[in-house]
């Protein structure tokens, strides 16, 4: 059996968010084929289930970076969270940083979780940042703080270099970005290759292989523990770079064409790029 671990955003979602016939079909021939489907994403759950593709698959979803794995039957199976502490000294610092803040809880996402906001101009990510009050996020009983993201608008994306050199060692936290404008923080146990591992084992499943596809730099995890490592054509080259297969993009139903290839479900005259 092999686990096909698929990120969404850049991936298996084309630029409007959907996942295409093309996409479907191939998800379907893996699933007939006995092959572990997992949907592997930086989202969080209600963003994720709100697809009306999802909702017609039964499949295990992992997700913010691992934080938070379900069955294939909607079933809570881990989560892997921020202390309190902790999360009060990052907030503080990441407003020190003058960045955008969103907090992934139990909750839900305050002020927002990150899909709705992608098409946000500058100013209007700043009111939304400025006007939202965060105390009340610790008034919550039995609160789990599952990720922060610092996030700044695409054309301020050079901060985000900044942000990251300030955070590195300061904090023992899983940092990563899943677009080039921002950066999500998790705990160190939340890692996308590290959550395939663990449901290996909880599941006591064994892969015979592990085909990991992705497009940001929260993909590396899963990159790390996959046999093949598939990095869509749109991804930056840093992480095609890390991948041992390039793909077409999402937008060119890259995930279904790199299936093709590599399980050998139908037959192609083009080619996958072999780094």
């Amino acid at each position: 059996m092999k686990c096909i671990s698929i990120d969404l955003d850049g991936t298996l979602l084309n630029s409007k968010h959907e996942i295409t016939e093309a996409s479907v079909k191939a998800l379907n021939e893996l699933s007939e084929l006995g092959h572990s489907i997992i949907l592997n994403t930086g989202r969080a759950f209600g963003d994720v289930i709100k697809l009306k593709a999802v909702q017609d698959m039964k499949v295990p979803i992992f997700c913010i970076n691992g934080s938070v794995l379900y069955s294939k039957d909607r079933e809570l199976l881990y989560e892997a969270t921020i202390d309190i502490t902790t999360y009060k000294e990052l907030f503080s610092f990441l407003q020190e940083l003058g960045v955008g803040i969103l907090v992934y809880t139990n909750y839900g996402g305050f002020p927002s979780t990150l899909p709705p906001l992608h098409q946000k101009s500058k100013e209007e990510l700043d009111t939304i940042f400025k006007e939202f009050n965060y105390g009340p996020i610790l008034e919550q009983p039995d609160l789990k703080i599952y990720k922060l993201i610092a996030l700044v608008h695409r054309d301020d994306q050079e901060k985000i270099a900044g942000v990251k050199s300030a955070l590195e060692g300061k904090f023992d936290l899983s940092i990563a970005s899943s677009f080039p404008n921002n950066v999500e923080i998790t705990s160190s146990e939340a890692h996308k290759g590290k959550a395939i591992l663990r449901y290996q084992e909880m599941l006591n499943l064994t892969f015979d292989e592990i085909i990991a596809f992705g497009d940001g730099g929260n993909d590396l995890g899963q990159f790390e523990v996959a046999t093949t490592s598939v990095a869509m054509g749109n991804a930056p080259l840093f992480i095609q770079q890390q991948a041992d297969v390039i793909t077409r993009t999402n937008d060119e139903d890259g995930f279904a064409f790199a299936v093709r290839e590599l399980l050998r479900l139908t037959r192609s005259e083009e080619e996958i790029i072999p780094l």
